[in-house]
């Protein structure tokens, strides 16, 4: 195995300075701050709107678009009946590092299904989105693919979400993104997959 060095010129007596080269990056930075501050000036006269200077979102107004790939939110599935998909294995709340995934089971009265979910709940305080519990999910119960990116709350007792939350993610207020290679189909209005 041989392995392939790379040899890089050597510096010049100016570059070596360094003096030089420091002037030329600020020269740079400045060239660009001076051209965007004036084209940005100008858009709020409603002039040179051709022109595209360096672009800001400005959140919240201003959302960018998410990779479909994302772990945002999570949310569980639903049969056609309405019930979880979940079957209460425990995997979820087993592999989660954070231990932030809380189940309760109970019988479930159908007797092709053996349990159920009494209580699911999700401590987003703690949850470190690693996505783990969706990997390992083998009912594919739980999504993190809801585009749900604002999970601020203002006390510990808002993030601890439960199975209704979970189960309807379009409370919340926020738009939901499906993507649309999901195997059992994109969220409605209703919150029914």
């Amino acid at each position: 195995m041989s392995v392939k060095v790379m040899h890089h010129r050597p510096l010049t007596f100016w570059e070596r300075i360094y003096v030089p080269e420091v002037t030329r990056g600020l020269w740079i930075t400045s060239r660009h701050f001076v051209r965007n501050l004036f084209i940005h000036t100008a858009h709020r006269f409603g002039l040179l709107k051709r022109l595209q200077a360096a672009v800001t979102i400005q959140y919240p107004e201003e959302t960018r678009p998410y990779a479909e790939r994302l772990r945002t939110r999570h949310r569980l599935t639903k049969r056609e009946n309405g019930a979880p998909r979940c079957v209460a294995c425990m995997m979820c709340e087993t592999v989660c590092p954070a231990k932030c995934i809380y189940i309760v089971a109970e019988e479930d009265p159908d007797p092709n299904i053996e349990k159920r979910p009494k209580s699911f709940d999700i401590d987003l305080g703690k949850c470190v989105y690693c996505g783990y519990c969706v990997e390992v999910c083998p009912e594919d119960a739980i999504r993190m693919d809801t585009q749900i990116m604002n999970i601020a709350a203002e006390s510990r007792e808002e993030m601890w979400y439960d199975m209704d939350r979970l189960l309807h993610p379009e409370k919340e207020g926020d738009v939901i993104i499906q993507n649309p290679k999901d195997a059992t189909g994109p969220i409605d209005k209703q919150g029914t997959v």
